[in-house]
């Protein structure tokens, strides 16, 4: 990938589970072609929505495997590579190259908060591992770690593959602090799902999406929306959205995107230890939202 592909809608995709918890590969297939023929630009698998750091190596290539026989050139399938160790991360850039990936999304070593000295060399490592597009994921409060603009612009320096960031520090001046230091040298991506229509107007070209998994035409109709400045008629679909799009913006989130797009008519709402099914309080409360959302559904084509 290079530094035009990174734009768009990139679901980060669910991995289905069978009942004993092996991946149903079959069904993955079918999820992403549905996506890809709703307009996604590229599909990211598996990051922290799919479950990846509960998965062997074996079992990220072969999602990664399948995706691109899905997919084949049509559209880009972008890796997360996610690990505790420096090792290991460059071993899952290797690997992800080898069964296909043009672009990699890479994480701060889980686990361990370094100072941005053993920070730097991680992602560094990972960077000059293959000649892969990059999308550097920064995610504070999940991670702990915060790579802030002066540091990324510091990497980019280095790095002519670093091609993009994922914000997910939730905080809206973080993108326009970016773009000010940096103007469109990297391409700055949404990475909650809750803050879409705030992204694009502070000048992110792109959206890693949650809930694009059971909306695919609700997700890319809204960024076109918005990033095309057609205000008025975003805001009315983001209305709508909103109370879907919440359901991605807490501790619990593989639990409630899976079980929104298992309501929608996709995939099932397993997930592998130490989750368990989410508790009853907490998923009738999802489930009215998610049914009052779906009685009142935009009319757009799916």
């Amino acid at each position: 990938m290079q530094r035009a592909d990174w734009n768009g809608v990139f679901p980060a995709i669910t991995t289905p589970f069978k009942a004993d918890e092996s991946i149903d590969l079959d069904l993955f297939g079918r999820h992403i072609a549905w996506m890809a023929g709703h307009g996604c630009t590229a599909l990211v698998t598996p990051g922290s929505l799919g479950e990846g750091g509960l998965l062997s190596l074996d079992e990220k290539r072969s999602l990664w495997t399948r995706a691109v026989e899905v997919l084949g050139d049509a559209l880009p399938v972008v890796a997360a590579v996610g690990a505790c160790g420096t090792r290991e991360a460059v071993e899952i850039a290797q690997a992800a190259q080898a069964c296909g990936c043009r672009g990699l999304m890479v994480l701060p070593p889980y686990a361990y908060v370094g100072d941005w000295r053993e920070t730097r060399t991680h992602f560094a490592r990972v960077f000059a591992a293959t000649p892969l597009g990059c999308m550097l994921y920064n995610n504070p409060p999940a991670y702990g770690t915060d790579v802030l603009p002066e540091q990324l612009e510091d990497l980019a320096d280095e790095f002519p593959n670093l091609h993009a960031v994922k914000e997910s520090s939730g905080d809206i001046r973080r993108m326009t602090a970016i773009r000010a230091r940096m103007g469109d040298r990297l391409a700055v991506y949404i990475g909650i799902d809750d803050m879409v229509l705030e992204g694009v107007a502070a000048g992110a070209e792109g959206w890693i999406a949650g809930l694009v998994n059971g909306f695919p035409a609700e997700s890319v109709r809204l960024f076109e929306l918005a990033r095309d400045g057609r205000l008025e008629e975003a805001e009315e679909l983001y209305r709508w959205f909103l109370p879907l799009l919440r359901l991605d913006a807490g501790p619990q989130f593989v639990h409630l995107v899976k079980l929104a797009a298992a309501r929608a008519g996709w995939g099932n709402e397993r997930m592998r230890l130490p989750r368990l099914p989410v508790e009853p309080a907490l998923r009738d409360r999802a489930m009215s939202i998610i049914d009052v959302s779906m009685k009142v559904r935009p009319a757009i084509a799916r």
